[in-house]
């Protein structure tokens, strides 16, 4: 019955904002035509009619409440399904709700501890730092055992959440299996896909466990460089539903005012902003995922060497390491205006189709490229190289990689956070060097042997780990023959791994 009541409200919300023209047109059943036609609201005149696809989307959404907001806001990284003019309106959705009551949040706390709230904090500010749709923060002073305190944020799951959640995946499931049937780009589009990945990432989201051990990882992966801090996490207060980080002390991102007023060198700190994030990408192969300027900061008193500080670490992701090394060969292979090289890397990494013809897919790749590089290289911005890529690709048939689209969404963002610290950023100068080290040390012969050591217990295992299978009387003989010319190429891999060795030295 509660579906059923909610499929009716999303219904009314369409009709309500106008976007039934726009369904209309992408599907392919008359009798569902039929159906949204005669639906009386349908009848009178609708000022919301007139409105963008995109802001009727964002309305709806908002309306819809806070797993739809979450929910838009994962679909504004979808360049390989939606058009760029919604891709734009989704993402100004802000997950901003009413708080939650503070007694709720002080028994979250006391029953998650097992002890009185003053047993625990010296003092704590019972109005919320933030609220939004999965969690609420409060400041606090976190005692300490030399009498003492630490400034500390207190990170809180809000109460029936989850409940929330599991009922709007069960209509999201339903939608995106009619979506699925009847879109006439349903195959493609695959939506009961997004919305089993939406359903991971949000659920992710509830354990304040991931959110804690994430910060710890990236946490350490950054010890030893300065351009990026990671606030510490007091671990003997992190629970499923509530956690205690530390208390940070910057400048939000988009105060360019008091940055400017304290002399920091904008243009270290806008170039150091990228270099954090292709460390991350191509160094260490982690990732935050969620770098919007609500989440980053400029840590004070640090004027000449500036420093970024991170926050909230339920996103992040990584890549592959085949990913990895496609993703650098592209975007120099874009650098280089090879487009075939492109076309090839697209088609072997397995994004698009491998029948896909190599000569049509650099065709499209060119009509989109040469444009931009009709602008000054600092001007030409790599996360619309990538979108744009990726919209050439969709209509090759590209398989959803969704975590590529996390990279893309992620660096439009610090692409934009950088240009706006400072405006005249080459982004192309500070990248080339990351992914130019990174290709050099992938083909290298230490990391060849790195490899090959990796996977010598699996190879061997394949060569000698075959008496347990039931074979044939005549596979057995073939498997005898087989195996005299395994033991030559042991003998054959030992040697070439000590020569592979003796000429690192």
């Amino acid at each position: 019955m509660r579906i059923i009541k909610r499929l009716y409200q999303i219904n009314s919300t369409i009709l309500k904002y106008g976007l039934d023209d726009y369904i209309l047109h992408h599907i392919k059943s008359l009798p569902l035509k039929i159906f949204f036609k005669t639906q009386p609201a349908t009848w009178f005149n609708n000022k919301n009619k007139k409105l963008p696809v995109g802001e009727k989307l964002f309305n709806i959404c908002e309306e819809l409440g806070p797993v739809f907001i979450k929910f838009g806001q994962i679909l504004s990284i979808r360049c390989d399904m939606l058009p760029a003019d919604i891709i734009l309106q989704l993402s100004r959705l802000q997950d901003n709700v009413r708080p939650f009551s503070t007694d709720n949040a002080i028994d979250i706390i006391e029953k998650s501890y097992g002890k009185k709230l003053d047993d625990i904090f010296l003092e704590f500010d019972k109005k919320p730092m933030a609220s939004a749709s999965v969690a609420q923060v409060y400041q606090a002073k976190l005692k300490n055992n030399n009498s003492g305190s630490y400034d500390v944020v207190v990170k809180i799951i809000r109460p029936g959440i989850k409940k929330t959640i599991k009922q709007d995946i069960k209509v999201m499931r339903h939608l995106s299996s009619f979506f699925e049937k009847f879109l006439i780009d349903g195959n493609r589009i695959k939506p009961l896909e997004v919305v089993a990945e939406f359903e991971k990432t949000i659920y992710k989201e509830l354990d304040l466990r991931l959110d804690a051990a994430n910060a710890d990882k990236l946490k350490e992966n950054f010890n030893n460089n300065p351009s990026l801090y990671v606030p510490k996490i007091y671990w003997d207060y992190v629970k499923k539903n509530v956690m205690v980080i530390e208390k940070i002390d910057g400048f939000n991102v988009n105060d360019l005012k008091s940055l400017q007023q304290q002399n920091y060198n904008l243009k270290l700190l806008a170039k150091r902003g990228v270099e954090v994030f292709f460390t991350q990408v191509f160094e260490h192969n982690f990732f935050h995922a969620d770098m919007h300027p609500g989440n980053v900061f400029v840590a004070k008193n640090c004027a000449d060497k500036p420093s970024y500080i991170a926050v909230d670490f339920g996103i992040m992701a990584s890549l592959s390491p085949a990913d990895q090394q496609y993703l650098a060969l592209n975007l120099l292979a874009f650098f280089n205006k090879d487009y075939k090289k492109i076309a090839e890397l697209y088609i072997k990494s397995g994004w698009i189709k491998k029948d896909s013809n190599p000569q049509d897919f650099e065709t499209a790749i060119r009509s989109v490229c040469e444009p931009i590089f009709a602008k000054p290289l600092s001007d030409i911005s790599f996360g619309l190289v990538l979108v744009n890529l990726f919209i050439v690709a969709r209509n090759f048939d590209m398989q959803v990689q969704p975590q590529l689209l996390l990279l893309q969404k992620t660096l439009l963002n610090i692409e934009a956070l950088g240009k706006q610290i400072y405006p005249k950023l080459d982004l192309w100068d500070t990248a080339k060097p990351f992914l130019e080290k990174y290709v050099k040390e992938q083909n290298s012969p230490q990391k060849h042997l790195n490899n090959l050591i990796e996977k010598m217990p699996i190879l061997f295992d394949k060569l000698t780990n075959i008496d347990n299978k039931n074979y044939s009387a005549t596979d057995k003989i073939i498997l005898r023959l087989q195996n005299k010319h395994n033991q030559f190429l042991k003998i054959v891999i030992i040697t070439l791994l000590g020569l592979i060795t003796l000429s690192l030295f």
